[in-house]
């Protein structure tokens, strides 16, 4: 899941400023340039592996049939839960990578939003650099949102969400029930700085391995976004600025995510953090510099499939050097995405052709990023997420060395994993379509059934057998 890091380092503006205009002056160079010529081989397998990331419609149906119904169930559950108000007017919105059809190769991770309406009348206290803040009513209230304020009576706390958050789930699980028998949803451990609800869609049987993982977030709606990034982001260029007015009038949202670190204040451990991952995804469907860009009749280009190969890559990478990468997440992987594409932002340089091109350009701002020590967050840009109090310097010479040998080598860490089981569950005993049977043997079917089934085929052969004679 796209995980947002914690409590970046303060960038100077004027640091900032000279780093974003020399950035943009190199990659506009580097986008009107011929492409470099790229080895045949390394350009069919960047090829290859990106017709590969596409997920299975089996899988994805199945996966979104068994999310719904969750989904529906438990907002049902809310909507009528009389002994917690304030979540009875509450509303799923979705974000994350599956839902902005960036996600790779199977369908086992969402992210949901649940909206919490809140008085309209309070106040914004930053914290850090714009990320982290303090969240205040104005005047005390006999809103349900009473029940969640500090001794003040005036703070608004975030554990104090979360905690009724997990206590609600916990109690609807008692009696929920998967559609598909064979599942059951578990409850995992509260980490210390999520802001979210984390559930497992586990098999009853064979050990309850985890099929797909579900995010719950409970986040505040607010119409006006705080001083720091009022202005929004810098897209004019790319996306225009009638879109820019149009992410400005979205509200934005609070999480509550404390800030990191051991000797907290009492802000930093009942803190709230700013989220735009509807903002994200909004950008990230309408990504073309023309409005009619990967529509049905309007001129595809290749920028989906480059963040989904820069995905595949960095989880590849933190297979591979777990420990040394620990702090590397896919958000650093689609920040410098969004920045890449503000200043690459014609789409004829994102032409579908130009696809190995493009995403080994994309690789190169990931590495350039890393060897400055510089990464701004897309809508906070006075807060640099490769600070070395979050991503130490060695991690990131660690990362621009990897990667410069995975170039070297014809990435081989972006070659596809070892064949994925399907998520559809298959039923021993029903008729099924050929092409509905799993390519190996299914999470669903133990290797104990398996057993069983060669079993009772051998003694049926021989039983015919001895009956002829």
């Amino acid at each position: 899941m796209d995980t947002e890091v914690n409590q970046p380092e303060v960038v100077s503006p004027v640091r900032r400023r000279s780093r974003v205009q020399q950035q943009d002056s190199v990659e506009s160079s580097l986008s009107v340039k011929e492409p470099v010529p790229i080895p045949p081989d390394l350009a069919q397998r960047i090829r290859l592996r990106a017709k590969e990331l596409k997920i299975r419609q089996k899988d994805r149906s199945w996966a979104a049939e068994v999310v719904n119904d969750f989904r529906e169930n438990l907002l049902r559950f809310l909507k009528n839960s009389s002994d917690q108000p304030l979540f009875q007017s509450a509303n799923f919105l979705t974000t994350g990578s599956y839902f902005e059809k960036v996600k790779i190769d199977t369908p086992d991770e969402f992210d949901m939003m649940l909206k919490l309406l809140v008085p309209s009348r309070f106040n914004t206290t930053t914290l850090d650099a714009g990320l982290f803040y303090r969240i205040d009513l104005t005047r005390p209230t006999r809103n349900p949102i009473k029940d969640f304020l500090l001794d003040d009576r005036l703070t608004l706390s975030s554990s104090k969400i979360l905690t009724e958050m997990f206590r609600l789930v916990r109690k609807f699980l008692k009696t929920y029930r998967v559609p598909d028998h064979r599942c059951r949803w578990e409850l995992n451990r509260k980490k210390p700085n999520s802001p979210a609800v984390t559930l497992s869609l586990c098999r009853r049987d064979s050990g309850g391995e985890e099929l797909i993982s579900v995010d719950v977030v409970p986040a505040l709606e607010v119409q006006s976004w705080p001083p720091a990034v009022r202005n929004g982001p810098d897209v004019d260029r790319w996306l225009g600025t009638k879109l820019r007015q149009e992410i400005r009038s979205l509200p934005c949202y609070f999480v509550p995510k404390r800030q990191k670190g051991r000797k907290l204040s009492e802000d930093g451990k009942e803190s709230w953090r700013i989220s735009f991952s509807h903002v994200e995804k909004k950008i990230i469907t309408s990504h073309g510099n023309k409005k009619t860009c990967c529509e049905s009749r309007g001129t595809k280009c290749c920028r989906k499939q480059c963040l989904m190969l820069l995905k595949s890559l960095i989880e590849g990478l933190k297979r591979r050097y777990p420990k040394e990468l620990e702090d590397l997440c896919s958000y650093h992987g689609k920040t410098a995405f969004l920045h890449t594409l503000s200043t690459r932002y014609d789409d004829s340089y994102w032409a579908p052709q130009q696809l190995p091109s493009c995403f080994l350009q994309l690789v190169a701002a990931l590495q350039d990023h890393a060897r400055t020590s510089s990464l701004p967050h897309f809508f906070v840009q006075d807060s640099n997420l490769f600070a070395t109090s979050m991503f130490p310097r060695r991690a990131q010479e660690f990362l621009v060395k990897v990667l410069e040998e995975q170039m070297k080598e014809g990435l081989p860490l972006l070659s596809p994993p070892s064949l994925l089981p399907s998520l559809k569950p298959v039923t021993i005993g029903t008729k099924m379509n050929p092409e509905e049977l799993p390519e190996k043997s299914h999470p669903l079917i133990s290797s104990d059934w398996l057993k069983l089934i060669l079993v009772i085929v051998v003694v049926v052969v021989f039983g015919v057998k001895f009956l002829c004679f």
